[in-house]
């Protein structure tokens, strides 16, 4: 009944913020820059035409009613026409995210890999050289930004070596190494920082663990090392992991505007980067939907799994 009452709450919470979200979006599109009208028709176009369309397209109407007109029309999966390419957004959006996700997802896979086994590592050989070294490594990759790897990786790799390509996509049609050899760059950018973040604070929380009493009473006991660590101590280590990996996909999203810009990946980044430059609104707002919607959901999967490990949060949570 508490896993129950937690889930419901979450669930109402996820709901609530979608919602608050939804109307932060639509009025931060609607104060920008710039008129609708003018960039469907053109900047030449007579004040008659656009004050014409602007009365089809109900834009003299009052904010509530277009934000009621355009969520009702999201809820009933219309998510309206881009104004620029005159084609449906749904789409464009679903056609681009189908490419940001491989890079997400690969990316994704290396911080939780990469992230959490770095950082046992270190904490099982702190003092060390190697500790040493990555405790270097994991400053360095998180203080540059990933516009800097990602234009190093284009001058070394692309330029320099002419190992793989700069930019570009290619489908899978093409071949499975030309598909892949179009990701790697952009995949391994995005996960340089993120890495080095998951890794630094799992090495933080392991070695707080692995000094706490019941480590110390499991090993009193005669238990062996690889048990201490596995059964007692990672469990506890891997809940504040599993709240920035959270954290970090909301920043993975935030990475992959700029890494597409610079690789020129036809991804939802740079696709939101030609909406913003054309004025396109309804291409904008539904795509800062989805790009909300993905940050939601991994926050609600996060809070998910650590009531699973930690049994304790989702009673709390259920009665709070």
């Amino acid at each position: 009944m508490g896993m129950a009452a937690f889930l419901l709450r979450r669930l109402l919470g996820l709901v609530g913020v979608l919602l608050g979200m939804s109307v932060l979006i639509f009025g931060i599109v609607h104060i920008l820059p710039g008129n609708v009208a003018y960039a469907i028709l053109g900047e030449f176009a007579t004040p008659a035409a656009v004050a014409q369309l602007e009365a089809k397209l109900g834009l003299n109407d009052p904010l509530p009613v277009q934000y009621w007109r355009w969520l009702g029309a999201m809820l009933h999966g219309d998510f309206g026409m881009s104004i620029v390419m005159q084609r449906p957004a749904a789409p464009l959006i679903a056609e681009a995210l189908g490419r940001s996700a491989l890079l997400a997802v690969f990316a994704f896979g290396l911080v939780a890999m990469g992230g959490i086994g770095l950082g046992l590592y270190a904490a099982t050989h702190r003092g060390r050289a190697s500790d040493k070294v990555l405790t270097l490594a994991q400053f360095l990759l998180i203080a540059v930004p990933e516009f800097f790897w990602a234009i190093l990786a284009v001058l070394v790799f692309a330029s320099w070596l002419n190992l793989l390509p700069a930019t570009g996509y290619a489908p899978l049609s093409e071949g499975v190494a030309k598909w892949a050899s179009h990701l790697v760059l952009p995949v391994l950018v995005l996960a340089f920082g993120l890495v080095a973040h998951v890794s630094r604070l799992t090495r933080s929380s392991m070695i707080e663990v692995l000094d706490s009493r019941y480590v110390l009473a499991a090993r009193a006991r005669g238990l062996p090392e690889r048990k201490v660590l596995w059964r007692h101590a990672l469990p506890n280590a891997l809940l504040p992991a599993i709240t920035v990996l959270a954290i970090d996909a909301g920043l993975l999203i935030g990475g992959i505007v700029v890494v597409e810009t610079v690789f020129a990946y036809p991804g939802l980044g740079r696709l939101l980067v030609y909406a913003i430059e054309r004025h396109d609104l309804p291409l904008l707002q539904v795509g800062m939907m989805v790009v909300t919607a993905i940050y939601a959901l991994a926050n609600f999967v996060a809070e998910l799994l650590y009531a699973v490990l930690n049994p304790r949060i989702r009673v709390a949570g259920a009665t709070a």
